[in-house]
């Protein structure tokens, strides 16, 4: 197969395995998580502006390293079955994220779609994501927890984001 013919067809599978809003359960779950990291009010004030946000699509490989999060194994139990998710016909959400600052060094926040990243990165690196990013509320970076070794490099394959779990997912 020529490689813009395979590159059609990557890009038209990927496309058919997002859905085109976020499902509704995300924002609860995104808001649990940010609540955690940021208190109540700004929680709601950044799941509010998720929620207004357009979706942009970004590369499964990049999100990665903006979050500065490792990639999760396929047989990692969320990512297997968002795996499954797609072999099957079935679209997955798109993430919800918060913008980090590259100036004081502050990680991108995935606040919902963990998972569902790793499990595209594993079908093509690659693949456009559709996203809806917020900026931290009032221009202060979302700074939370990170993995072990996750510093300007590549964390540890298998450590966890804080909040990774299913409700994170």
């Amino acid at each position: 197969m020529a490689k813009a013919e395979k590159r059609r067809a990557t890009a038209r599978r990927d496309r058919e395995h997002w859905k085109q809003e976020p499902d509704d359960h995300d924002y609860p779950a995104a808001h649990d998580y940010l609540n955690l990291l940021l208190g109540g009010a700004d929680a709601d004030r950044v799941v509010k502006m998720l929620e207004d946000a357009t979706i942009v699509h970004r590369k499964a490989k990049d999100l990665l390293r903006a979050s500065r999060l490792p990639l999760l194994s396929e047989e990692d139990p969320e990512v297997k079955k968002d795996l499954r998710k797609v072999r099957t016909g079935e679209r997955l959400s798109p993430v919800l994220l918060v913008r980090g600052a590259l100036d004081s060094d502050v990680p991108m926040t995935v606040a919902d779609g963990y998972h569902r990243i790793c499990a595209s990165y594993h079908l093509d690196e690659d693949a456009d994501i559709p996203c809806r990013v917020a900026d931290p509320p009032s221009g202060r970076p979302a700074a939370g927890p990170r993995p072990a070794g996750s510093r300007g490099g590549k964390a540890p394959v298998g450590a966890r984001q804080a909040g990774g779990g299913p409700e994170g997912a």
